[in-house]
């Protein structure tokens, strides 16, 4: 919830009020691939730690992506014997397949998976989801390379994890520690918006949507946790660690491409003091400033060189002509997509077009200054003509950055980051439809765990899916709506 009353352009962060309802708050799914010795073990442990610890109605689902042992048996068994444990069957093999199919068809407002061998010590388990139902994050992940971790593995496990996170800060400029951790829980909201910009199906999964997550502004909570490897582990780690690498490139790929919608997924989740409306002060002006110097320095050393190869075959002139407009091209792609953040193919030409007009009127002052120096002398020597070019640039630096930051590339205002925002919230927006549960109060309630007298819910416990579809063949958001606790609400038994 909000702790203070600054306004901002974006709905803040809603936390889950705690009261009784009849959805599950988390929901554990268990990917499983023929585990059928360590599947029932598994299941019965989790299900005693969270009845003795977690204060909230709870689901565990046990993903059986395609196994050809006794594990459907096992998973169906559990499920009938335990209330809150219900079973999917997926005709396909691939973790990421499993957890998008099985999130998609959820009710809980959030969810989380864990590995069947439970490497991760479970007390983590409440502070993973806790900044989840609180409101703080919109993911949570656990992470074995944090300093304060207690992990015990080999030396090749650990070499292996250890360069894979460190090809991911080099390529994909991640910052989060540990990406293949099994240990992840996401808001249902976050979810139902980001999983669709997620393409693989198999170990990669966890680390595309972790990128993508932070590529569009979500704020990812990471928990160091206590960690004991399985030496019995099924996991191929030269096929996966191949895998991975090629989904870094597609990802990089895509990024360095623009081709990624995530403009429609930045930070709508969350009230950042970075967007909100504050009076005399330019929107982005600092950081525009900052990334509009580094290219522009890096245009002008191109500008130079430029120039000074056609010196040797042209006049000054024709030179200068040559090396402002191929810089002036670079220089406004740059910008589009570093400075101003731009990203796609939509507008490209005609930000060119615009930027060749600015062009103009670099090179009407550039052209201007030789001119009156040629006026001056009549045989100028070169250090001369580069030090009043670069006087020149400068003046037209300043007026460059002005005409892109009002007419090229101008800030689209409230209405387009309105339309954003309300796409991603409001209760009628056809993607965001929410079935509310019964209630008693003007909030949804968060689901609390039922006790023992109370009449065991009955439910299908073995549905099976195609893969990544939801039950209907849809994305479907069955999801609670999440009201906001606001801040001045009181307790009437409070004597305040």
């Amino acid at each position: 919830m909000r702790t203070d009353s600054s306004p901002g352009t974006l709905p803040a962060r809603e936390h889950l009020p705690a009261g009784d309802a009849g959805t599950p708050v988390l929901d554990v799914v268990i990917p499983v691939y023929n585990e059928e010795k360590d599947l029932q073990p598994c299941v019965l442990r989790l299900h005693e730690h969270l009845t003795r610890t977690f204060p909230y109605a709870f689901r565990v689902t046990i993903a059986d992506n395609a196994s050809t042992d006794t594990t459907p048996q096992v998973a169906a068994r559990l499920a009938a014997e335990i209330p809150e444990v219900t079973n999917f069957r997926l005709e396909q093999k691939g973790r990421g397949r499993a957890l998008r199919t099985v999130w998609s068809a959820s009710d809980a407002p959030i969810l989380a998976y864990m590995d069947v061998d439970l490497s991760t010590d479970l007390n983590a388990l409440l502070p993973l989801v806790a900044p989840l139902i609180s409101g703080h994050s919109d993911l949570a992940i656990g992470s074995r390379l944090a300093r304060s971790s207690r992990v015990v593995r080999g030396p090749k496990r650990e070499f292996i994890s250890r360069a894979y996170n460190l090809i991911l800060r080099g390529s994909l400029q991640a910052r989060f520690s540990d990406a293949q951790c099994g240990f992840k829980a996401i808001r249902r909201d976050v979810a139902q918006v980001l999983l669709p910009l997620v393409e693989d199906t198999g170990w990669f999964f966890d680390t595309e949507m972790l990128v993508l997550a932070e590529r569009a502004g979500l704020r990812i909570h990471e928990v160091p946790v206590d960690w004991v490897d399985d030496p019995n582990s099924t996991v191929h780690i030269v096929k996966t660690a191949t895998d991975d690498l090629k989904g870094v490139w597609r990802v990089g790929k895509a990024l360095a491409t623009g081709s990624l919608p995530l403009d429609r997924v930045a930070r709508p989740f969350g009230d950042d003091p970075r967007d909100r409306e504050i009076q005399d002060v330019p929107k982005g002006l600092a950081r525009q400033l900052v990334g509009f110097c580094v290219v522009g320095g890096l245009s002008t050393l191109f500008y130079l060189v430029l120039y000074s190869v056609c010196r040797q075959f042209s006049g000054s002139q024709t030179a200068n002509a040559l090396a402002l407009l191929v810089s002036a091209v670079a220089n406004t792609a740059a910008n589009r997509r570093l400075t101003f953040g731009v990203r796609g193919r939509g507008g490209a030409v005609r930000h060119q077009a615009q930027g060749l007009v600015v062009f103009g009127i670099g090179l009407a002052l550039t052209s201007g200054s030789l001119a009156a120096l040629n006026a001056a002398t009549s045989d100028p020597a070169h250090s001369t003509e580069l030090a009043v070019l670069i006087a020149a640039n400068l003046a037209a630096t300043v007026l460059r950055f002005l005409l892109f930051r009002a007419w090229v590339f101008p800030d689209r205002g409230d209405a387009d980051q309105e339309s954003t925002v309300v796409a991603a919230h409001h209760p009628s927006s056809p993607a965001y439809s929410t079935v509310i549960p019964q209630q008693t109060g003007p909030y949804a309630p968060l689901p609390q765990r039922p006790t023992a007298h109370q009449t065991r819910t009955t439910y299908d416990t073995t549905n099976q899916f195609r893969a990544g579809e939801a039950a209907d063949g849809t994305w479907r958001d069955a999801t609670m709506q999440l009201q906001p606790v606001r801040p001045h609400d009181t307790d009437p038994r409070d004597a305040r």
